[in-house]
């Protein structure tokens, strides 16, 4: 990859967002044991010099063992660049594995892990992947409060790419249940340089506001975010997307149980490349 083929790769990656559909902020609370989550949905980040997306993509996440779940998204990934080719095809593929250690407690909360591992699936002469893998590796804490939860933390991306450079990531979100359908929240989200040759050269931190609506089966849900840099780099991120979910647990009305859809599913900036 040469000129703007690099420039394009790496304005991807940089574009993924962290997190947990439909928010950038993750959470350490994997799903029940024996049960299993299905997503699709299409998402967006932009910048001055290109907007990303990601469209149709394919989520699914498996309660392998108590207290971890594993992860793929098979995304197919848009570049729009300002200046350039645009180009359209299958991104790179994402694994992960989310794995809570600490059990939340009357005074304390639950505390975990997501590492994620981006496959290099998709082409990076077009600029729809990197060439090589790349990681995830943060630390996510959480409460809940009645009505409420929070839940944040952070971590950093690590790369092998020339010209890109490993950089820090962190977000905190509050939502709360409004009644037994919806389910809206806030969070802010920060992402440092991410190398001479990204768009997002500059640390950028987001605003973003979304949720959740639960249809009359509550394991089937409507997914949805939008947000905008606040200070730093100009930025925009946008998710929406339909949730599945079942298995042996009843109902719950805990974030990450049958009824409502983990933070910490999919992408934001934790997705393949050429991904949002």
């Amino acid at each position: 990859m040469k000129g703007n083929s690099v420039l394009a790769v790496l304005v991807c990656v940089s574009t993924t967002a962290l997190a947990g559909p439909p928010f950038q902020t993750d959470d350490p609370e994997p799903i029940d044991f024996r049960n299993y989550e299905f997503y699709t949905f299409a998402s967006s980040d932009g910048t001055p010099v290109e907007t990303d997306t990601v469209g149709p993509a394919l989520e699914f996440n498996w309660g392998a063992l108590p207290n971890v779940h594993l992860h793929i998204i098979a995304p197919a990934a848009a570049i729009f660049p300002s200046v350039g080719p645009r180009a359209f095809g299958l991104g790179d593929i994402e694994l992960g594995i989310k794995y809570r250690f600490v059990q939340e407690t009357k005074h304390l909360p639950m505390i975990g892990t997501f590492t994620m591992f981006e496959i290099p699936t998709g082409s990076a002469p077009r600029s729809l992947g990197v060439g090589k893998t790349w990681y995830k590796v943060p630390l996510w804490a959480q409460k809940s409060f009645g009505p409420w939860t929070t839940y944040g933390g952070g971590g950093v991306t690590v790369f092998s790419v020339p010209g890109y450079r490993n950089y820090p990531f962190a977000g905190w979100l509050v939502q709360r249940d409004l009644g037994k359908k919806v389910t809206l929240g806030t969070e802010i989200f920060y992402h440092g340089p991410e190398g001479p040759l990204a768009p997002q050269t500059r640390p950028s931190t987001l605003v973003d506001i979304g949720g959740y609506y639960k249809f009359r089966d509550p394991g089937f849900q409507l997914l949805f975010c939008y947000g905008h840099s606040a200070i730093g780099q100009t930025e925009n991120y946008a998710y929406l997307g339909l949730y599945w979910t079942w298995g042996k647990k009843g109902d719950s009305d805990k974030p990450g149980d049958k009824d409502k859809p983990p933070a910490g599913a999919a992408f934001n900036r934790m997705g393949p490349p050429g991904l949002l």
